[in-house]
């Protein structure tokens, strides 16, 4: 059986990523971070019988951070790895895998969702 290449089709590098409006964001010395709020009744429980927080905080490293506010419904991911790749250099590459597998991430955590254009 051969392996399977790891393909990004052109469509999915064509969806428009969109912050949740759920998630609040904070700017600090260029860094990111994404402050999560913790609901439901299994959250609510750890809370109270195992000190848990209610909030959760996602700091984002360089990339994610110089990223995250250009996520406003209005680019593309190619549009976005353009922009990723005017202000990083060679030191985005492989580009678009990583940001294919970036944004397949947020969505996965609902800190994204797409939109259709």
């Amino acid at each position: 059986m051969a392996k399977k290449k790891n393909v990004i089709s052109k469509n999915y590098l064509e969806k428009v990523p969109l912050r949740s409006h759920l998630i609040d964001w904070k700017e600090k010395d260029g860094i990111i971070t994404l402050e999560i709020e913790n609901k439901g009744w299994a959250n609510r429980l750890a809370q109270k019988f195992f000190n848990k927080p209610k909030k959760s905080f996602v700091h984002l490293d360089e990339m994610g951070s110089f990223l995250w506010p250009h996520l406003n419904g209005e680019k593309n991911i190619i549009d976005l790895g353009v922009l990723v790749k005017e202000h990083f250099g060679e030191k985005a590459e492989p580009l678009y895998e990583r940001l294919a597998r970036y944004f397949q991430i947020l969505e996965s955590y609902h800190f994204i969702t797409f939109i259709e254009k």
